[in-house]
């Protein structure tokens, strides 16, 4: 009607107007702030430090006023020769950790869904799980005493026995499969937790109609629990390749401390960017590692995630 105003409504079918949306779902959108706020402050507004890479950093200057360097931190990172092997250390070790963290997770979570008695279940989990609460501080002043050369228990019950001391901290090996044993111990109860719960999630009726088909518990695991956890399992590996080029600092620096001997096999990115910003107090040469190392990180997960979109879109994040 002339001279009346129209009230603007969404068209059948359509999105409903993006006010309408705010006044009906205020209250969630509320609750949402504090996360929002989180991640603005701690992951967005930081990254504007980026540009310290391509700087060199005058105390003088701050983050904004100091000179641009152009590509002088990353030529310093080349030059100092250690750039590709933290890069492969890095690599090389999470990819042991995303495989085989599947492996134990996965099959720890199957094992306890197998169990029959509730208690031991219980039991059985709780001691799982409690590695995780263990600071990477503790656990590496526990390994110490234990290895230590020359006071460390198991040196001393070698010594007891007639077998000569195995020095750990000098031989670089061995640490490998002592970095690898160290993660999968500390995380296996924390990942099982996520399969165990996709598990408990199933249709218990495909379980009761195999059984009565003659499955036996190990049919039953093959052909309906593990292809049933394969989307979780696609998930949770995609995520962890998010971070395939960040080491866990915690690991590989309170357990192998600064030891030179042992550097070429358990340096890692994280590690040696920290070792350049203590040592060297190079604040734009450091920014220009982790830059590096984000970047590595950005490609990585894109790459993976298309590969996985063009097999199988129902695995993909995004």
């Amino acid at each position: 009607m002339a001279g009346r105003k129209m009230k603007r409504t969404a068209p059948k079918g359509g999105k409903p107007p993006i006010g309408k949306t705010l006044r009906k779902n205020w209250m969630l959108l509320l609750m949402l702030l504090p996360a929002l706020l989180y991640v603005i402050v701690f992951s967005y507004i930081p990254m504007t430090g980026i540009v310290l890479a391509f700087k060199k950093y005058q105390y003088a200057g701050g983050i904004y006023g100091s000179p641009w360097a152009g590509l002088d931190n990353f030529k310093a990172l080349l030059v100092a020769g250690k750039l590709g092997m933290v890069t492969r250390n890095t690599l090389l070790y999470n990819i042991a950790f995303i495989f085989l963290g599947v492996v134990f997770e996965m099959g720890s979570a199957i094992l306890l869904n197998e169990l029959l008695s509730k208690r031991f279940k219980k039991t059985a989990q709780s001691l799982m799980f409690l590695p995780y609460f263990i600071s990477w501080v503790v656990a590496g002043a526990i390994m110490y005493n234990i290895f230590n050369y020359e006071k460390g228990v198991f040196n001393h019950v070698l010594t007891l026995i007639g077998i000569q001391p195995f020095d750990l901290y000098n031989s670089p090996g061995a640490w490998p499969a002592v970095l690898i044993f160290l993660k999968i111990w500390k995380q296996t109860g924390y990942g099982s937790v996520v399969y165990l719960a996709a598990i408990t999630g199933l249709d218990q009726e495909m379980f009761e109609a195999a059984s009565i088909d003659g499955a036996n518990a190990w049919q039953r695991i093959r052909y309906i629990t593990i292809p049933s956890l394969r989307p979780t399992m696609m998930i949770l590996v995609l995520l962890a390749i998010g971070n395939i080029f960040r080491g866990d600092f915690g690991l590989f620096y309170q357990t192998v401390k600064s030891s030179a001997v042992l550097q070429p096999v358990t340096d890692v990115i994280d590690t040696y960017v920290f070792r350049l910003l203590i040592t060297n107090s190079d604040i734009g040469v450091s920014a220009a590692a982790g830059l590096y190392q984000s970047v590595l990180c950005f490609v990585t997960i894109n790459v993976c995630n298309w590969l996985v979109k063009r097999a199988n879109p129902d695995y993909a994040l995004y």
